[in-house]
């Protein structure tokens, strides 16, 4: 998983409450068996009418938000059902950052397993995001993990919380296995050392 340190990139707009999972990518697409290739289908039936035309009002089909690596939403992003295709999505589109004021559980921990920050601000500072969005052409946030800040080239500043051990994992590109693969020598050494009472599945 690529190493989260520091992004600076465009700013997306998608300005709904509560955006689910169904929304994010919709159920028809979830047959799909590897991790790729389900960027197309991001936000499919807002992105695209019934004709598979695109709907030119929203905003990842603007040309101004072309290669927008930042997103911003409002409340609740992420709920619905758990599937972990909403972050391969959102990934595969091309973001590496979700803002949003508060997000699903399920989906928040997905994030981080799939090497996305999730940013949770204020309603207000939500908000100002959206306003600057909307009044500045090609809006970019830088956002320094490191020192838990994202900032903007217009004077604004925000610092965000986050989980000490949830930061680490982006910083160093790990997932669960990546993780526990950090410890193979260890691993390695101890089923040596017991290799006399670990039980192996029999072979039929």
């Amino acid at each position: 998983m690529q190493p989260f340190t520091t992004l600076k990139g465009l700013v997306a707009p998608v300005d709904r409450v509560n955006v689910d999972t169904d929304a994010i990518i919709p159920k028809q697409f979830l047959k799909r068996i590897e991790r790729s290739g389900f960027g197309q289908f991001l936000f499919f039936e807002w992105r695209f009418d019934e004709q598979g035309n695109k709907i030119e009002s929203f905003p990842l089909n603007q040309p101004a938000y072309q290669g927008a690596s930042v997103l911003i939403s409002r409340a609740n992003f992420g709920c619905g059902s758990s599937r972990e295709h909403a972050p391969w999505a959102i990934l595969d589109f091309g973001f590496r950052c979700v803002i949003a004021p508060s997000y699903a559980d399920i989906f928040y921990n997905n994030c981080f397993k799939n090497g996305i920050l999730p940013i949770q601000l204020s309603e207000e500072q939500v908000e100002e995001l959206f306003q600057r969005t909307a009044q500045y052409a090609n809006y970019h946030l830088e956002i320094d993990l490191e020192n838990k800040q994202l900032k903007d080239d217009y004077g604004l500043v925000y610092s965000f919380d986050l989980d000490e051990h949830r930061r680490q994992f982006l910083l160093q590109g790990l997932d669960d296995i990546g993780l526990t693969l950090k410890h193979d020598e260890a691993i390695a050494k101890y089923e040596a050392q017991h290799a006399d009472t670990i039980a192996y599945p029999v072979q039929a």
